[in-house]
Parts: structure tokens; C-alpha cells; sequence
């Protein structure tokens, strides 16, 4: 867990304005959820045998002895405030959120136990289109932020009825081989086989790379659903890499998943993910299908996401020498603000060398001068930062000092 200064904040609200920008043209709307959540709405959708459930989440009983989780992922608490909202079965919403996410997973290069996620999910209806449509809007987004280099990889999990040919075919494969794999591995073959192909250590991976195709093992059904996906996302000019081992580690997900990798990220160098799942929240009567993503802040940052660096949009900082006319200045700083215009005034008592070094520092295009001459003669000095010239405005005429700040001044 780390704090965020100005500095780190002002490239994530960049980051955030962006998405909500994109989103928002594929109609989707912003939903907020608690950080606390239920301990059974994750263990039912993210699944009791995955290593979020098993060795990650933050739980606790609080003072009348409910267990609580710190939410670990957004898709199950989104599902949860969608099912409490009354969603109706064949009701289609499109929502996103941003938010800290808790793991408490080895830290690693962008993984920290509190980490940032931007999400979106479409809920409601079953469409291989929808799934296209989510993937086409997450590398819109992407190409929008500057994240290029990457490479989309695509699967099928098929559906509930390809579940046991897959699980046969899967422990046919690692009956000899699972001696040879890791701790975690030799539980997940006794309790979820899938789990096994989400393996990242080396060793393992040398294994998972000759098991069987899961898209091999598919009914004809979830294979034409997937093809249509593909079809889709060829249509739309979106290059991709069918991984037919790649399964995503939450158990809720059937038919389509995706990850988004980037080479700027090493070996674990996902940079986002997702895919199409179907979701019984505790107390519901049926399952909500839907499909989305989840693509973590601080790995787009460390994958090249473009921001703005820190410097406040600012159009003029205003110099005050002595305390009378520091004190003028706040009042006509609230005046410039409440015209529109965007300022800093100074309000410590410092000599005039060290306010303008201020005044460059945010690289502001104008400084407004005031000392005791200007406050007896009720003016204001204006002093173009950039090329050096300056002029004499009367004190309360704000409407020609935010006629020389709006001429280039604002950036």
C-alpha cells in the first residue's frame, strides 16, 4: 500500500477522465460500490478454490460477528449492487467504475496489496456481439491513453455443458505430470483442475504448454459462439492470438475471456483482462450473465499510459508585496475565480524575486504584481511570463484582466 502525491494523482485523474470519456460513448454510466462487502458475495462468484479466495482476501468479522472482505475485484460487487437495484432477467446495463481493489498477494512491479482498478461490465444478455463490442472498447481506450504495444490473446471457456469433457481431458493430461509441478498445482488437481492452466510459475508453464486445447474440446454450440467472436473482432480490424490454454482465475467466467499484454511489463505483463461470465449473487433466483474488464492503474502507468504531468492548470498567479496587498490579492483572486478564471494567489510575505520563481515554477504565462504603489493607486501590474512585457490594469476592472489572461493565456 502507498500514498499518492500531486505529482502521482494528477496522471491518474488523467487516466480516469479518459475512461470516463470513452466509456461513456458505448453507454456506459458510472456505479460506485462499498470497499466492504459480504464475504459470500465473492466467495460464490469468484469461486471458493482460486487463489484470491484461498490465500488473498482481507477478512474479518466485525462487532456483531458478520464476516466482511475488503471487495479483492469489482465484477462480483458490481453484480451484487445491480441484484440488490432489482435487475430483471433479459434487463441489459452497462456500467464502469474505478477504485482501490485489496490483495494480499507477494507484492511485485505494479501489484501492491492496495491496488487501482478501472472496470467496466455489460450485464444482462448473452451475445458472442457484446463480447466483441466490450473488447473494441477496452483497446479503444487503450489506444486513447497511449498503450500500443500490446497484444490482445483470446479463449473460450465454453459453457456449463463442456465442463466435464474439458475436466477429462485436462486430468487425463496431468495424471502424469502433476509429481512434477508445484504445491499449489498438486491442490488445484485435487480441487480445480482449471486453475492448474492459470499457473505462472516456470516450472509449471513448461507442463501447461502441452495440455490440451480447450477450444478443441468444446460442443458445437459454445464453438460456434466463439468463432462468431473471432469473426467479430476480424471484422473490426482488431488483430489477436487464440491462447487455447488461457482460462483467467475466477471461476465465474464461461465463453469468452481475454487478457491484454504489454511488452513494457516483464514476465507478468498483463496489463488487462476479462471476459464473459454468469454470476448468482446469495439470495438471488437465477445467474446474471454479463461480460467486462479490469485493467489495474499502476500497470498502465508502468506500460506507458500518456498523462499530463503536474502542473494545475493555472492562468495567473498573483504577487503580493507586504501584507496589505497580499490581503487585496486573495479578494481579487475570488473575483478572477468566480469569472471562470483559474488562479494561485501568494500568501506568504516573501520578496519579490522569490514570487516570481514561484510564478515560473507553474509555469503560469502571467504574474499580477501589487505592492504599496499599486494599492495606493489601485492597479494591478501584469507581467507576462513569457515574452517579458508589462502592463498597468486597474485594480477592479476584471473583466479586461480575464480579457488578457483568456488571450493565449489559458493552456
Amino acid at each position: 500500500m502507498s500514498d499518492l502525491f500531486p505529482t502521482e494523482t494528477v496522471r491518474w485523474q488523467s487516466l480516469e477522465q479518459s475512461a470516463r470519456d470513452i466509456f461513456s460513448q458505448y453507454g456506459y454510466g458510472e456505479i460506485r460500490t462499498p470497499l466492504l462487502e459480504r464475504t459470500d458475495v465473492f466467495l460464490r462468484s469468484i469461486g471458493q478454490e482460486t487463489d484470491i479466495v484461498q490465500k488473498e482476501m482481507y477478512t474479518f468479522n466485525d462487532r456483531g460477528g458478520r464476516s466482511l472482505t475488503l471487495r479483492p475485484e469489482g465484477t462480483a460487487s458490481v453484480l451484487r449492487a445491480l441484484a440488490n437495484a432489482g435487475i430483471s432477467q433479459g434487463e441489459s446495463l452497462r456500467v464502469y467504475y474505478m477504485g482501490p481493489m485489496f490483495r494480499g498477494e507477494r507484492p511485485a512491479a505494479g501489484r501492491k496489496r492496495q491496488f487501482h482498478q478501472i472496470g467496466a461490465e455489460n450485464v444482462g444478455r448473452v451475445s458472442p456481439h457484446a463480447d466483441v463490442e466490450c473488447i473494441a472498447m477496452l483497446l479503444h481506450f487503450l489506444r486513447e491513453i497511449g498503450v500500443c504495444d500490446t497484444a490482445l490473446l483470446v479463449n473460450s471457456r465454453g459453457d456449463r455443458y463442456d465442463r466435464d469433457a474439458i475436466s477429462t481431458a485436462l486430468k487425463a493430461y496431468f495424471d502424469g505430470h502433476i509429481a512434477r509441478m508445484c504445491e499449489d498445482c498438486s491442490r488445484r488437481y485435487r480441487t480445480n483442475l482449471w486453475r492448474i492452466l492459470d499457473c505462472k510459475s516456470d516450472a509449471c508453464s513448461e507442463i501447461i504448454a502441452g495440455a490440451p486445447s480447450i477450444v478443441d474440446q468444446l460442443g458445437t454450440g459454445s464453438q460456434a459462439y466463439f468463432r462468431t467472436v473471432c469473426d467479430g473482432l476480424s471484422r473490426l480490424g482488431l488483430d489477436y492470438v487464440v491462447d487455447p490454454r488461457l482460462v483467467r482465475g475466477l471461476d465465474y467466467y464461461a465463453h469468452t475471456v481475454f487478457e491484454i499484454t504489454s511488452t513494457g511489463l516483464g514476465a507478468q505483463n498483463a496489463v488487462a483482462g476479462g471476459g464473459r461470465y454468469e454470476i448468482t449473487m446469495p439470495g438471488a433466483k437465477h445467474a446474471v450473465p454479463g461480460v467486462g474488464f479490469a485493467l489495474g492503474i499502476e500497470r498502465l502507468l508502468m506500460a506507458g499510459a500518456s498523462s499530463q504531468a503536474f502542473l494545475p492548470d493555472v492562468d495567473a498567479y498573483l504577487i503580493g508585496i507586504g501584507d496589505e496587498a497580499l490581503t487585496a490579492n486573495l479578494a481579487l483572486a475570488a473575483s478572477l475565480r468566480e469569472a471562470g478564471a483559474s488562479v494561485l494567489a501568494e500568501t506568504e510575505n516573501r520578496g519579490l524575486k522569490a514570487q516570481l520563481r514561484a510564478a515560473n515554477k507553474y509555469d503560469v504565462r502571467y504574474a499580477l504584481i501589487r505592492g504599496d504603489d499599486e494599492i495606493d493607486r489601485g492597479v494591478v501590474q501584469v507581467k507576462n511570463m513569457k515574452i517579458a512585457a508589462q502592463s498597468e490594469v486597474s485594480a477592479t476592472d476584471v473583466d479586461a484582466l480575464l480579457a488578457i489572461l483568456a488571450d493565449d493565456g489559458r493552456r
